[in-house]
């Protein structure tokens, strides 16, 4: 990776985590230990590839970076949620999360469940409350819950997990339907954040042609990043990727490795990745989309 690139995503990193320090503040109240569960579930490091999105996207179409922390932190407010849901016991009972417990391993599980709902809810304060955005408009700020919502409901992000819940310890899934999964579970949420830089810059019409090549580019993406995902849990260090490797397996999901084999799911991630490169021909300032592609093609963790 070259070293403009590093710099400017820890420009991005640093941006964001001091953000979500501040708004996840432990207030002395009576429901104190929910605040301390949220603010353990969203301050546990990671890549912050959403809000990343957000405002790379955002500053290569000329939007405000303010704004686009700001939406960038609403989605990894939803993200951190579903990383507490999917930890919890009746969903795929992890104990390890990027190297540390779980939150229902340190907090009562009941206070987990609560700390996610709470952080989905969190999202749509930072999205909606009174302080002004420097440069959006309403219709923008509109556009971008409704975009959010949707990635993250029944027709997203929960839908895609409904449909993993239901392949697990089958032999018939076929990998249209393991990808329609991901597009979902994964996908929507990666998408979303992409197009929500499209939002804060104020590029609203979906017909638009620069918003059609974001999409394209985190459709691509998205689906790249679980391929990549599913191989490291195969091939992965545990004291890298942050929990055991071979954890797909022992809860018999199905996943690219399994369906296509290493080597295979390998050049389709090769191949997502460059057609997500490609996706962007045509546009400026792309040199940071097309390095982070890189840079999550290979990634250790």
């Amino acid at each position: 990776m070259n070293m403009e690139f590093l710099s400017q995503y820890k420009l991005y990193l640093d941006a964001i985590n001091d953000a979500l320090e501040k708004e996840f503040s432990v207030p002395d109240l009576a429901q104190k230990q929910v605040f301390e569960a949220m603010r353990y579930g969203v301050l546990g490091g990671g890549k912050r590839i959403r809000p990343v999105l957000t405002m790379a996207v955002s500053d290569m179409l000329g939007g405000s970076r303010a704004d686009a922390l700001r939406v960038g932190c609403a989605v990894e407010c939803i993200h951190s949620y579903s990383l507490i849901h999917d930890d919890l016991p009746c969903m795929d009972d992890d104990d390890l999360r990027r190297g540390r417990p779980t939150c229902h391993k340190v907090f009562p599980e009941n206070i987990a469940l609560l700390a996610g709902d709470g952080l989905l809810n969190r999202a749509f304060e930072l999205l909606s409350d009174k302080r002004p955005y420097e440069r959006m408009r309403a219709d923008a700020v509109l556009a971008v819950i409704r975009a959010v919502s949707g990635a993250s409901g029944a027709y997203g992000m929960i839908g895609g997990q409904v449909i993993d819940l239901s392949c697990e310890n089958r032999t018939d899934v076929t990998l249209p339907l393991l990808q329609e999964l991901h597009a979902k579970k994964t996908g929507a949420l990666i998408r979303v954040s992409a197009l929500c830089g499209c939002l804060c810059a104020g590029i609203l019409d979906e017909t638009d042609k620069k918003y059609q090549k974001i999409l394209q580019f985190s459709a691509k993406l998205g689906l790249a990043f679980q391929i990549k995902d599913d191989i490291l849990d195969v091939i992965g260090k545990e004291d890298v990727i942050g929990k055991p490797v071979g954890s797909d397996a022992k809860s018999h999901k199905n996943t690219f490795v399994t369906l296509m084999g290493q080597e295979a799911a390998e050049k389709e991630l090769q191949r997502l990745t460059e057609e997500a490169k490609a996706a962007l021909s045509g546009m400026e300032d792309t040199a940071f989309l097309l390095s982070f592609a890189e840079y999550l093609l290979n990634r250790e963790y």
